[in-house]
């Protein structure tokens, strides 16, 4: 099967036949400004060959640059693109980033890119794959979670980001970029519903208003309400769970003056709020079934629980990002502010019979940073920007974790309040030289001090004498060289440093924290319009990836703690291609293999099969096993068709999504099989592009994948993405 599936995969992207999943817009440095919003990438400020091709514009170097001249692995996915393709938030770009993986645990988001991803979901223990809204880094898990309210494009750095980006960029990064207000006043409104192949319904409503207040002050507003109803069968109450709504306003004040100088103020407030963390036992492993009475899901979508699931975040922000221009230098501030709360509650057995659960009143946060940067402008042959930044971060929870072997025993409670504190501070400089006509060098540099605190309160007791206190210190820093072969064609090598800092364990015991963990990346890669019509992205990579920290069970109950494992080599490529031969026809595709397995863990935590149920906690040495959340091939395809009809334009376009076998445990027995993904949408524009009709469907062929698997000494248990969706849609522009 995965011959069979690597020879199909590798055919397909031979072929040359399709496109990079998505074309960027152009965007300066930060976010602080972006074309217009409703327009596609390939009309914005960009320059088009005769055959549809568009020189991309992103901003992966801070700095505004065609993409093909970025010696960085890059997707840039437009708004156009994401609608078309089913995305409601960021996880779903797994199926439009090649070598990306948008995993979750309970209300986190924990992307996955080429195999480096964080498993924790503690306040203070930040992904190791950064994710940034307008630049802005968001140093919380559970402010991560971002609703793609009103953006222009999203930028997936793959590889380390340690120089420019920093903070916890040791895989790479994800950058959200939404529109700046515009001077001319517009709007657009747009709704839609859909049925679950459940019977359930699914609805989204989306506003977006900007206009000017005077010459030189602008603002805008965006909002979407986003409700799934329950749709997963409750065998135990009777009803539904699983369902979830979202409010996600944002708003924006602009002032611009002459020179491109520019002050921006952002705020934003995200609801979101459910009974969506909803699970049931892999493969009916659940301690509970051995007890009388035991109520056992038969199929996907189904509950069977000893209390309802419950999950709800909520979100303050404000942003305040300036540029001026110095002459011949541009100084840029960017600092933010926000503030986290989270609660939830789930049983941890997945059954009826009451053995476990793990409710969180509070999980709450408050972070604020500060970033200041130089940057060389105009055009000669040096290149550079510099900077500083400060970050702090203060954290508390309240954790109820209940447990018990059997349901005649008193259960055991254990009430947990942690209280963390994370301040870094870092200074960075790259510079680009082109030493000789079309051969540039790059070099950069990051310093990074993080100092860490924590105190733990177990049942009203202080555990620790005095906080525990921990400082990590790190150098990161990468070299690139590119050539020019011609003017359609770059080759580049990278080599580039990562470094996640260590952290202590929110739901532990331990005053001693885990190591840091570290990357050290080779990359090389040839971006090429290889005709007037086709153009092909191609990057290899090899990662050397130590003291990886993983997250494992608490032995004694419900909860988590993290360890570092050993080491791992990463090893792969990606390929993403565009085939435009008018303006329109296009299809889009990539491919990504990718060779993740750990070289030496020789004391992970395995969890083996009861033949009653539940698990037997032991240790093995997994050396040569997959990483979790890092399937080996992935490959996608999109084509798009405009055809003229009746004063409008009708537009037919698809995504099609493969992936090999994903893993989601160190001992590779709990697994989601080889999977397609496909979505499709049919529309209608009028000529003005002032209406337009939508039928659509995501997940068409009711494909069960797995989202999330949370293993442990009670049993194995996973939640399911959608089923299917039908729905249509209507958007109304003014």
């Amino acid at each position: 099967m995965k011959g069979l599936f690597a020879s199909k995969a590798l055919l397909m992207m031979t072929a040359a036949v399709t496109a990079a999943p998505s074309m960027a817009q152009t965007a300066p440095v930060g976010g602080l400004s972006a074309p217009s919003p409703s327009a596609p990438a390939e009309d914005q400020d960009q320059t088009s060959t005769q055959s549809g091709l568009v020189d991309i514009v992103v901003t992966a170097t801070r700095r505004e640059q065609k993409l093909q001249d970025v010696p960085v692995a890059v997707t840039a996915v437009t708004s156009e693109s994401l609608g078309r393709s089913g995305a409601a938030d960021i996880r779903n770009l797994t199926q439009v980033v090649p070598g990306f993986f948008g995993g979750r645990a309970a209300g986190v988001f924990l992307p996955v890119i080429r195999g480096v991803g964080s498993s924790s979901i503690s306040v203070g223990d930040e992904s190791n794959v950064a994710t940034y809204v307008d630049g802005i880094y968001q140093g919380d898990p559970f402010s991560t979670w971002t609703d793609l309210v009103k953006v222009d494009r999203v930028e997936v750095l793959r590889g380390p980001q340690g120089t420019i980006f920093g903070r916890n960029a040791t895989g790479g990064l994800i950058n959200v970029i939404t529109p700046d207000p515009s001077f001319d006043f517009s709007g657009m409104v747009s709704a839609r519903a859909a049925a679950l192949e459940t019977g359930d319904g699914d609805y989204n409503v989306r506003g977006y208003l900007t206009g000017g207040l005077s010459d030189t002050i602008a603002a805008d507003i965006a909002g979407i309400y986003r409700k799934t109803d329950s749709f997963v069968d409750d065998l135990v109450r009777g009803g539904k769970a699983g369902g979830y709504q979202v409010v996600d306003v944002r708003s924006k004040l602009m002032y611009r003056g002459e020179n491109g100088n520019k002050i921006v103020l952002t705020g934003e407030y995200f609801d979101r709020k459910g009974s969506e963390n909803v699970y049931q036992p892999y493969e009916n492993n659940t301690a509970g079934r051995a007890f009388p009475g035991a109520i056992l899901p038969l199929k996907p979508w189904q509950l069977s629980a000893d209390l309802r699931p419950s999950l709800a975040t909520r979100r303050y922000s404000v942003a305040l990002q300036t540029r001026f221009d110095l002459g011949g230098v541009n100084l840029e501030t960017t600092g933010a502010y926000a503030s986290n709360r989270t609660s939830q509650a789930t049983d941890s057995d997945s059954s009826n019979i009451l053995l476990a659960t793990f409710v969180a009143p509070k999980i709450a946060s408050e972070y604020y940073s500060q970033e200041v940067r130089l940057l060389s402008s105009g055009s000669g042959p040096l290149q550079w920007i510099a900077g500083l930044y400060a970050f702090h971060l203060s954290g508390d929870a309240n954790f109820i974790l209940s447990s018990r072997a059997d349901p005649s025993q008193p259960l055991l409670v254990r009430t947990f309040d942690p209280v963390l504190k994370t301040t870094s501070y870092a200074g960075f400089a790259e510079a680009t030289l082109e030493v000789v006509p079309r051969l540039f060098v790059t070099g950069g540099i990051r310093y990074t001090h993080e100092k860490r605190s924590f105190d733990q309160i177990v049942n009203g007791v202080a555990l620790f004498p005095q906080t525990a206190e921990k400082s990590f210190n790190r150098v990161t820093y990468k070299g690139t060289v590119r050539f020019e072969i011609g003017p359609d064609t770059n080759i580049y090598a990278t080599y580039s440093t990562g470094f996640k800092s260590g952290v202590f364990n929110m739901t532990g015991v331990s005053p001693l924290a885990v190591d840091p963990e570290t990357l050290k990346a080779l990359e090389g890669g040839i971006k090429s319009d290889i005709t007037p019509w086709l153009r092909a992205n191609l990057a290899l990579y090899r990662y050397d990836y130590k003291d990886l920290q993983v997250t494992a069970r608490d032995p004694l109950g419900p909860g988590y703690v993290l360890q570092n494992a050993a080491n791992a080599t990463l090893y792969g490529g990606e390929l993403e291609t565009t085939l435009a031969p008018t303006d329109h026809f296009r299809v889009n595709a990539a491919v990504a293999y990718a060779h993740a397995e750990y070289d030496d863990f020789p004391l992970a935590q395995v969890f083996i099969p009861r033949p009653t149920g539940g698990n037997i906690v032991s240790q093995a040495d997994v050396s040569g096993n997959r990483l979790p959340r890092a399937p080996r091939w992935t490959f996608n395809i999109a084509p798009s068709l405009d055809v003229p009809l009746a004063s409008g334009m009708l537009n037919i376009n698809g995504t099609l999504f493969r992936s090999s076998v994903v893993y989601f445990d160190f001992l590779n027995s709990v697994k989601q099989d080889p999977y397609t993904a496909i979505n499709s949408e049919i529309s209608w524009r009028t000529d003005d592009e002032k209406f337009r009709f939508s039928i659509w469907a995501t997940n068409l062929t009711n494909e069960k994948i797995i989202q999330e698997v949370r293993p442990g000494a009670l049993g194995t248990d996973l939640r399911y993405e959608l089923p299917r969706r039908i729905g249509a849609g209507v958007e109304v522009k003014f």
